[in-house]
């Protein structure tokens, strides 16, 4: 019978950086085909917004801090103030997010918690009417 430490981090309990760079590269491909909402991403190029949304979850998560390192505090709300978040672009986001979370086959209790915070995530974004 094994164990999970219980000072065991969600971000080591699910493979750590690969994990998150599965994950995010494949978010970041669903986002790519979707104009409505690759449309809130200003850059040409998804490669640094892939590079932040996979740092700051791998900080969220109990990674490695360099996304406090470079950006300092997320201030998620702030930082997406700027766009109109809402209750489609949140439902569209979701899609795309639970899309890629698919892929990962997870363990079930790791899956769960995951998909919850991301669920709670987007709504927490959303700023604006349709």
């Amino acid at each position: 019978m094994s164990f999970t430490p219980v000072d065991t981090t969600f971000y080591d309990r699910v493979g750590g950086e690969p994990t998150f760079r599965r994950l995010v590269a494949e978010f970041y491909r669903g986002v790519a085909g979707d104009p409505p909402l690759r449309d809130m991403y200003p850059e040409e190029d998804l490669g640094p917004a892939e590079d932040r949304l996979r740092l700051f979850l791998e900080q969220y998560w109990g990674g490695p801090k360099t996304y406090q390192e470079q950006r300092g505090h997320p201030r998620l709300r702030m930082r997406h103030a700027a766009y109109a978040v809402t209750p489609t672009q949140r439902d569209r986001w979701l899609h795309h997010m639970l899309a890629a979370v698919d892929t990962l086959t997870l363990p079930a209790a790791e899956d769960a918690e995951l998909r919850g915070y991301l669920e709670r995530a987007a709504q927490f974004m959303v700023n604006a009417d349709d």
